[in-house]
């Protein structure tokens, strides 16, 4: 990849440390989803080593989701004393501890490494849009869609190679491990960052707030729904459609394609994005898609592969245009990161509430219609909240009104 330098990009006159920085911002993203995931097709063996039931399980799962909202909102506040370069390398390692205690036979070791997990996740999956910013100021759309794919790949190699893995080493802990050691290869890579002066601070003492902006709201509402709703599907299509009477190969194979479908559309989605005056193409593009996959899950379950990958490219098409919104809609690195803080807070916290919720409304209900018919109308509010943030307007600081 051939990477070009202007006067105003920090690394202007410098492509090594440019291609470099990409590197770094790639083999982080990588890491933020992998040691998470990983823990899913391994759960029998898991639970079997630590003793312990399907609920307290399932904590190794829940528990990241509520860390992303809890230590989100405290990742501007942590920004403003410290570099982000230095704080992206402390949560490379604190993750690299944090999987290494789920190695370790000790339930309440294990719970403590999955928050100290979904912690250095949360403050990471923060930063990395502001970065973006910071180091490539002119080629944002570009990089965000490198970024997006960079999460989804890392999250489909964490369970693609989870059960061959175990198998060819005879345990379940080298596919975990693998996890633990690749945030620290990525140090080689973000130790030279620590050199690099931004074309605006990140770590600005400034105090940014965006809480009364309606722009703001928007785009968090959005991402929050976008998020609900992709770990709604995750959870709960295998378990839909395997009640439906398709067989679980069937059901494993068109859960995959939500993720496969959607790698493409995570690199194309921000570079158009980033070259449209406004967005709402897209948003509408994402809502028919959505909506489409989730009409024809409802009425006719026996396509599962067709309306799964509907389903995979509105949820890669949200997901990047959320992450876009965060730097178009920034001016500068400073209100990205905390406009990301904002919304990954907030969202993230939905996104724990979806699985849950309509597991209950499954349970109340017999079947899985009232489900996914409350998806549904979220996908028309997801819509809207995508149209208003697609303006072509900046959010303003509360500082500044």
């Amino acid at each position: 990849m051939t990477v070009t330098t202007r006067p105003d990009d920090p690394f202007s006159g410098r492509p090594f440390i440019a291609a470099l920085a990409i590197a770094a911002l790639m083999l982080a993203a990588a890491n933020l989803r992998g040691g998470l995931v990983v823990v899913g097709p391994l759960v029998m063996e898991i639970r079997d080593a630590l003793n312990i039931n399907a609920s307290a399980f399932s904590l190794l799962t829940t528990l990241p989701l509520l860390c992303f909202g809890v230590v989100s909102i405290c990742v501007p506040w942590l920004s403003r004393r410290w570099a982000p370069q230095r704080l992206a390398i402390a949560g490379l390692l604190v993750i690299s501890l944090g999987v290494a205690l789920r190695l370790l036979e000790q339930y309440p070791l294990v719970i403590l490494g999955t928050l100290l997990l979904g912690s250095a996740i949360a403050v990471l999956n923060v930063l990395i849009p502001g970065l973006v910013k910071s180091f490539f100021p002119r080629q944002v759309g570009l990089m965000t869609g490198l970024y997006s794919v960079t999460l989804s790949l890392g999250a489909g190699l964490g369970v693609y190679l989870a059960v061959p893995l175990m198998e060819q080493f005879g345990s379940w802990r080298y596919p975990v491990a693998l996890w633990a050691l690749l945030p620290l290869f990525c140090l080689l890579f973000w130790l030279p960052m620590l050199r690099v002066k931004s074309v605006q601070r990140i770590g600005s003492r400034t105090r940014i707030s965006l809480w009364r902006d309606k722009v703001a709201w928007s785009i968090t509402l959005f991402m929050g729904l976008q998020s609900f709703y992709f770990y709604s599907m995750a959870t709960w299509l295998p378990k839909i459609l395997l009640e439906s009477g398709l067989d679980a190969h069937q059901a494993g194979t068109a859960t995959a394609l939500i993720n496969l479908v959607s790698i493409p559309f995570n690199l194309f989605v921000p570079m158009l994005a980033a070259r449209m005056r406004n967005q709402r193409l897209l948003v509408l593009g994402t809502f028919v898609t959505s909506f489409a996959g989730l009409a024809g899950l409802w009425w006719l379950p026996s396509a599962a592969l067709l309306w799964a990958s509907l389903i995979g490219v509105g949820c890669g098409c949200a997901l990047s245009l959320a992450l876009s919104f965060f730097v178009l809609r920034a001016a500068n690195p400073i209100q990205a990161t905390a406009l990301s803080a904002m919304a990954q807070s907030i969202g993230y916290l939905l996104a724990a509430l979806g699985p849950f919720s309509l597991g209950l409304l499954r349970d109340l209900s017999g079947a899985w219609h009232w489900a996914l018919g409350t998806l549904l109308v979220l996908q028309l509010l997801q819509l809207g909240f995508g149209w208003y943030a697609a303006r072509p307007v900046s959010v303003i600081a509360d500082q500044e009104r």
